[in-house]
C-alpha cells in the first residue's frame, strides 16, 4: 500500500497533522520511535499553558492527541525511521497507478520485529528535537520535577521561589533574565569566565537584583527524592564543592534536532533544523516539515499543534495538485 501522507514523529505537531488529515480522508500513517505518547510533553509533569486545559499533566495530554487521532483512523507504527528514498512514479509497478503524478518516497523503518518497507506519496517530518542534557545524578530522576528544559513552559511554577539556570549562551541567559521576574532569586551556573551570550542579554541579566552568576562552575549532582531541594556545584578552578538550595534546575545548554535519518537533500540551517516556514514547506516537493524540528522563533505546544495542522494542509494541497483523478 502506498500512503497518501507518512507522519513521522507523534508529538503535538504529528498528532494534529494525523487529526486534520483524517478528518479529510487521507491514508496516513504515524511512524513514532517512543511508546509514549506526546513526544516531549509527555516528560513534563504539568502543563499551564495550553489554552483551555491550564495544569493538566503532560502525559495525559499526549494521551488525549493520540486518542483523538486513532479515534478519527489514524493508524500508527512504532519503529525508526533508517532511511527515506525518492522514486520515480516509473521506478516501481506499484506506483502511479492510481493517477498520482508526483514523486513517492520509499522508507526504511526498524521495528522490533525486524525491517519495514513503506511508500508514501508525501511526508511530514515531525520528529522533534532534544534538549542538550547534562548528564548527572538526578538529572533524569528528578525531570518533571524541578529539572526543566523550558523555563517559558515551567517558570510559572517557581513564583516566589529560588531557582537555578546551567547555561552560559543567549538562551540560558534568556531563562534567567524571565525567570528573574516572577523567581525570588536566581543563580546562573557557567563553567567558564565569560558568557558567549548577546552583550545586550549580559547587560541586561547583570543590572537585576535578584540573579547572580556562578562563574566556573559546574553542577554536578540534582538532589531531592519527590522534587528538586537542592544541587551540588563544583568550582572548576577550585575545586570547592557546595550544596545551592534551589527549588528548579533549568537546563540551557543546546538542542538537537532529530534530522539524522532524513533525505540528504533537504536545506537545513547550520543547527540542522530543517529550513521550512509557517506552510511546512520544506526544499523538497511533497516533503513538509512542523514542530520542533523546523526552524522557528518559538517552540511550544500550541506552536507544534498550529505547526501540524499548516503543514497537513499543505500536503493536501500538494496531492490535490498532482492527482490527476
Amino acid at each position: 500500500m502506498t500512503y497518501d501522507v507518512v507522519i513521522i514523529g507523534a508529538g503535538p505537531a504529528g498528532l494534529a497533522a494525523a487529526i486534520y488529515g483524517k478528518r479529510a480522508g487521507l491514508d496516513l500513517l504515524v511512524i513514532e520511535s517512543n511508546p509514549v505518547n506526546g513526544g516531549q510533553v509527555a516528560t513534563t509533569y504539568e502543563v499551564d499553558n495550553y489554552p483551555g486545559l491550564p495544569g493538566i499533566g503532560g502525559m495525559e495530554l499526549g494521551n488525549r492527541f493520540h486518542e483523538h487521532a486513532e479515534k478519527l483512523g489514524a493508524q500508527f507504527l512504532m519503529g525508526t525511521v533508517k532511511n527515506i528514498s525518492a522514486l520515480d512514479a516509473s521506478d516501481a509497478e506499484s506506483l502511479g497507478t492510481d493517477g498520482f503524478t508526483g514523486k513517492t518516497f520509499s522508507l526504511q523503518v526498524e521495528t522490533e520485529d525486524g525491517e519495514e518497507s513503506l511508500e508514501a506519496k508525501t511526508i511530514i517530518l515531525c520528529s522533534g528535537a532534544e534538549h542538550a542534557k547534562l548528564g548527572i545524578p538526578g538529572e533524569e530522576e528528578l525531570c518533571g520535577a524541578g529539572v526543566s528544559y523550558c523555563a517559558t513552559c515551567d517558570g510559572a511554577f517557581f513564583s516566589g521561589l529560588d531557582v537555578a539556570v546551567s547555561g552560559g549562551g543567549d538562551v540560558a541567559v534568556e531563562d534567567a533574565i524571565f525567570l528573574a521576574r516572577s523567581c525570588r532569586k536566581v543563580y546562573l551556573i557557567h563553567r567558564r569566565d565569560t558568557l558567549r551570550a548577546a552583550d545586550v542579554l549580559q547587560k541586561q541579566l547583570m543590572a537585576l537584583p535578584n540573579a547572580e552568576i556562578l562563574w566556573d562552575s559546574n553542577v554536578v549532582q540534582v538532589n531531592g527524592e519527590d522534587e528538586v531541594t537542592s544541587l551540588d556545584v563544583v568550582n572548576k578552578l577550585t575545586g570547592e564543592k557546595k550544596e545551592l538550595p534551589v527549588s528548579g534546575l533549568f537546563i540551557a545548554v543546546g538542542i538537537h534536532p532529530n534530522t539524522d535519518a532524513l533525505l540528504p537533500d533537504l536545506q537545513k540551517d547550520q543547527a540542522g533544523y530543517i529550513l521550512a516556514g509557517e506552510d511546512g514547506v520544506t526544499s523538497v516537493p511533497g516533503v513538509f516539515a512542523a514542530g520542533d524540528v523546523r526552524k522557528k522563533p518559538m517552540r511550544q505546544i500550541v506552536t507544534a499543534v498550529a505547526d501540524g495542522a499548516n503543514a497537513l494542509t499543505s500536503a493536501l494541497g500538494y496531492l490535490q495538485e498532482h492527482s490527476s483523478r
